[in-house]
This record gives structure tokens, sequence and C-alpha cells, in this order.
């Protein structure tokens, strides 16, 4: 066999041996159930557009509770975070935020949509905020 030919076995071996089937095979178990979802992140800023003192955590927890809980009872994610954007003014800005995880049958996405929409306006009219961002990503999900 030729150097090359070796090197493009050794290659396809390690492709091979790469993919999860060739795992799963490895370990004997098969891969979890898994169910599409949707997976929304939402994130919400501090600092408020008329120069007010930002929004406190305890702030943002009573708004989760309020506004999120009983729109996703099932579970959500919250992690702190610190985000930068470009305000309407052309001006960067650098904040304390919040980022929300939701997870939900892909089958609901329709029907949370506006649900997802309400709690957006929500934060931005209570906050005094331009803007609540939403990033939407298909998921395959077990639980």
């Amino acid at each position: 066999m030729t150097p090359r030919a070796r090197i493009a076995a050794v290659g396809a071996i390690v492709a091979l041996a790469a993919t999860p089937v060739a795992a799963y095979a490895a370990l004997d178990e098969a891969p979890a159930p898994t169910t599409p979802y949707v997976e929304t992140r939402l994130y919400f800023g501090t600092e408020r557009s008329d120069g007010g003192p930002p929004v406190t955590e305890k702030q943002f927890l009573a708004f989760v509770d309020r506004r999120i809980t009983p729109r996703f009872p099932a579970g959500l994610t919250i992690q702190d975070g610190r985000g930068q954007w470009r305000d309407a003014n052309g001006t960067i800005e650098r904040e304390r935020s919040y980022e929300v995880t939701l997870l939900y049958p892909t089958s609901e996405a329709r029907a949370q949509h506006p649900r997802i929409e309400r709690i957006r306006t929500a934060y931005e009219r209570s906050f005094g905020q331009e803007s609540v961002a939403r990033a939407d990503a298909p998921a395959r999900v077990d639980f």
C-alpha cells in the first residue's frame, strides 16, 4: 500500500469512528429518543433608554414570575450575561443582561409565537427598552 493510500485509509477509519453511530455501537447503547423542539432565546437588557436606573435582579425575577412563568410553566433557563449592541442612535451600549431559554415542541410553535411576542413587548414597555432580542433554532430534546 502506498503512503498516500495508507493516509486515506487511516482518514476513513478516523472519520467512521467519529460518527455518532459508530460511537453508540462502541458503547453498545442506542441514542436516546428525541422529539423535535424549538429553542427560543430571549435577551433582556437592563439599561433604560430614558437614562433611569438599571433594571435590578429583583425586578427582572419579578417580571419572570409575572410574565414568563405563567406562559411557560413547564420550565425555562435564566442566565446572567454581559451584552452589547448598537442602539437606535448608533451608540454601542454595554450592559448587564439576562438570557432566557425556552424549549417547546415544534407542534406548539404557532401557538407560542404570540405568547413570546407579548413577553418581549411587556418588558420593553415596563422597563423602557428599545428591544428584546429573540433567536429561534430547531432542537432535538429528550427529558
